[in-house]
Parts: structure tokens; sequence; C-alpha cells
């Protein structure tokens, strides 16, 4: 990777790469400016992949090694761990309870919901687009999106977005408000698709001179973890890893996780096939995301392009004694990655700081030198790019979760023994992770001493500390805009 590359990965990928980077410093030419900078218009590439969980880094060599050249954030957290919530608030920069978006579906989640809210008039996208930014959509957007029936949303000059593209064969495409059909041939593999199509709109966007941002939302490694047909035999043998929580219920469980029992030897065998297939499945993407590299390269321009990878939440296999799925407040499920690298950017270093995916937003407009909207609740993260923490910055990240889900068509809905939580709310710090559920039970996790959250000694603290840790949840639950969620 040329040293003057600038890689900003989000979701599960800090923590576990950390370890990796390097203590040395980002070398570039005396005269360059970090990006965003006055006068600078890097261009940006967001690579937002679906249930990718830190377990599966170690299969990304693209990833791994664009982590080892930057700016590693050790916790950074989702809104929710679900798709179409942790999606909105990466879009908006708002939190769930400002969004309106809860679930993938219904009343509080969805495409309708968003889309009907009006949160689509003010994303990242329109603010890049008006700062004169080029554009570009691909994969997956939200639940319920139709390319059949839906428009294309403000601020997105190119459009290539798919409904149901789980299976990565057999799906609609909208491609600029025209619906073409890929079928089942090899060509027809989805994220191989949006490969190809990055790599053009890179190319005819350097050749035009126009600073340009790209999210390229892959469905993969989501179920039924689909590989490309080339990567179908990778890693023979196997099997998912066997941590501490593998088949081991904490103490003090919530109601919805108390009664669960061993994992049998069939969901253990399921289990190690569906990590396999997540292995396969990503194989795709991070040759993808070589392919926009080389594109970049070969357009002159990859100096000057910020690469965002991410994923909209994290996903357990196991853990807890739960077969495979998310939507719990676990670290297996909320706790994902953000690494940066390139020009400007202190390499080898890790931010310890509470982040969230609501940061992505004022951080893409920070670097575009465009203006953030007051109504934001997330803020600029590129002070801590040049290894300058802000002087003032929140202490815990918030997840809001509605539950538990049982809407038939919605691809998330937990399959039995998945985990199935009720509705809470979360805050997640350095230190500790909290739960309050709406019936009443509450999580403590101390992770400095219990890494694995498998004890929870929320009735054992003491009767100040619970009160804090509950203010502070109906604090962030009511707040709105950035100075009110930093407090």
């Amino acid at each position: 990777m040329a040293p003057n590359a600038r890689l900003l990965l989000t979701s599960a990928l800090v923590v576990a790469l950390a370890s990796t980077a390097t203590a040395c410093s980002v070398s570039s030419p005396a005269s360059s400016q970090p990006s965003g900078a006055a006068g600078s218009k890097p261009n940006v590439v967001l690579v937002l992949t679906d249930d990718l969980s830190m377990n599966l880094l170690h299969y990304l060599p693209h990833v791994q090694e664009m982590a080892k050249t930057g700016t590693s954030f050790a916790n950074y957290t989702v809104t929710d761990s679900l798709c179409c919530p942790s999606r909105s608030s990466l879009f908006t920069g708002m939190l769930p309870h400002d969004t309106g978006v809860f679930t993938n579906g219904g009343k509080d989640g969805g495409y309708a919901v968003f889309h009907g809210r009006g949160d689509d008039k003010s994303t990242y996208a329109t603010s890049l687009q008006q700062a004169g930014y080029r554009t570009a959509m691909m994969g997956k957007y939200l639940n319920g999106y139709d390319p059949k029936t839906d428009a294309v949303p403000p601020g997105w000059n190119e459009w290539d977005v798919a409904g149901n593209g789980y299976g990565e064969f057999d799906y609609d495409l909208n491609e600029n408000g025209t619906v073409k059909h890929y079928g089942k041939n090899p060509e027809d593999y989805l994220v191989d698709v949006m490969a190809g199509k990055a790599a053009q709109f890179v190319t005819s966007s350097a050749a035009a001179h126009t600073p340009f941002a790209i999210e390229l939302a892959t469905f993969a490694p989501h179920g039924p973890y689909t590989p490309a047909p080339r990567d179908a035999d990778a890693f023979p043998g196997l099997t998912a890893p066997r941590g501490p929580a593998f088949d081991t219920l904490p103490s003090a469980a919530p109601p919805w996780l108390a009664s669960r029992t061993p994992l049998t030897d069939k969901e253990k065998k399921t289990i190690d096939k569906d990590f396999r297939k997540r292995a396969q499945a990503v194989q795709s993407v991070d040759k993808m995301i070589g392919t926009v590299l080389d594109a970049l390269d070969k357009s002159g321009v990859r100096g000057a392009t910020d690469i965002v990878f991410t994923s909209d939440n994290g996903y357990h296999m196991g853990e807890y004694r739960l077969t495979p799925g998310k939507q719990t407040a676990f670290d297996t499920d909320v706790h994902v990655p953000l690494v940066v690298t390139g020009p400007g950017v202190k390499a080898g270093a890790t931010v310890n700081q509470p982040v969230e995916n609501i940061d992505l937003r004022p951080t893409l407009e920070a670097l575009a030198g465009a203006g953030t909207p007051a109504e934001v609740d997330g803020e600029s993260l590129v002070p801590f790019l040049t290894g300058t923490a802000p002087q003032a910055w929140r202490t815990v990240g918030l997840v809001e979760h509605h539950g538990p889900d049982f809407d038939k068509t919605d691809p998330d809905k937990p399959a039995k023994n998945s985990g199935n939580p009720s509705t809470y709310e979360a805050i997640r710090s350095v230190t500790y992770t909290y739960v309050e559920y709406a019936e009443g039970t509450k999580e403590y996790y101390d992770r400095g001493t219990d890494p694995q959250e498998l004890h929870n000694t929320a009735a054992q603290l003491p009767p100040d500390k619970a009160k804090q840790l509950h203010d502070t949840v109906q604090a962030m639950i009511s707040c709105h805009g950035a100075n009110a969620c930093r407090r």
C-alpha cells in the first residue's frame, strides 16, 4: 500500500488489529496537507460490510495491511446491532431516537420510516454533493428499499442499489433509476459487480478532476453467507473460534437469555460450517478493496483518497450459548472497528476514546470541508487522526434497541436460540458496559476485569454508582445535537 494512502476502517476492525499497528509515522511530502485541511478535497471510499465481526478480520489481508499504517480506534460502537438503525445513524450522524429508525421495518424502522421522516434529505451524501463531490452509492441501502419501485434518494450522482441481494445472485439492481436483473452466472456475483462499477466511477471522476465519494455497501458476509464461486472451497476444515464466552452463560443473565441451554453438537457443527462460509464470503470483499485500490493507483489519485472500511454491526457465533445472530448489547455484536491511514494521519496509534457510527458523517464532512448541521449528534474524528485528542469528548457510546423481533419479513429476524432481546438501552465506555431493559432488568459488565462479559454485577453496584449510570442513560436517550450528547 502506498505510504501516503489513507484508510478509515470502521466497525469491528479496530481492537483486533490495534495490536498489529506499528509505531511508525506516516510519511508524506513536506508540502502535502492532511486530508480535510483548508483547500483540500480528498476523495472518499467507504466500504460498509454487513454483519462483519472482529473474528473475520484475519481473513481480510488488504484490511490488515491498511490497519498497520493507520490510527486504530479501540472503542468504536454502533448505535444498534441491527442493519437499518445502524446504517441510518451512519448516513445522518444521528442516534436512533433522532432518526426514528429502531428496527428493520414496521412503524419504527426500515426504509419507509427513514424516507417518511425525511431523514434521507440530510445525510453525508447531501453535504458532500453540495460541497462539489460526485457521489456514488452501490450495493445495499436500507431494509425495505425496493429497486423496482423506490426512487434514487437525494445526494447521489450514481446509484447502483439492490433490494434483496443477500444471496449475491439473482437480484435486481436499480442503476440510476433503471432496473437491471442479474442472474446466476459467476460474473453476476454482486460484490464483483460492485467492484467493477466502483473502478469505473473512480476512473471517470479522476478524469473529470472532480472529488468523489463512493459507498460500497456489501451484503457480504450476511447470511446465507454466499461466497464467490472461486472461494467456495477456501479454508477447508476451518472452525469457529472457541473463546471463553463460547457455549457459556453469563452469571445473572437477563430473562431473554437465562434459560438458554448448552449448545448441541448439531448447533456447534452448524456454527463451524457458517463461520467457514463467512470467511469464504469476505474474500470477495477483500478482492473488491484491491480492485478499487488498483483503480485509484491507475488514476493517480490514491494519495488523495480516504478509504473507510466498516460493518453495520458485529455477529455472535456460539458465544453465550447463542446460535449465529446479533441484536444483543454484548461486544460481539455492538463493538466494531475504525482505522485510518494516510497523509497527516498518525500511524501505529490507538485511540481509546469511545466513538460511534454517528461520528462518521461529521468526519467525512470535515474532511471534505463541508458544514455539519446542528441537529447531528456525532462529532468529527479528524482531530484524532492527527494525534490531537479534542479537549472535550464523550465518555460513553449509546446503543438503542427495540425488540423482540418477530417480523417474518425481516431478514434479520432471530432464528431459534440465536438471541432475541427485548427493548433495551445500553451505554458502553472504555471499561464497562451497562444495559437497562424496558422491563426493568439491568446488566453491568466490568470489561477491565471481565473482558468476555461473563459476570453481570449490576445487582452489586453501589447505589450512587447505579444512580449515576441510570442518569447517564436517561440523559443520552433524550439528547439532541453534538454538544448535548457529549455532555
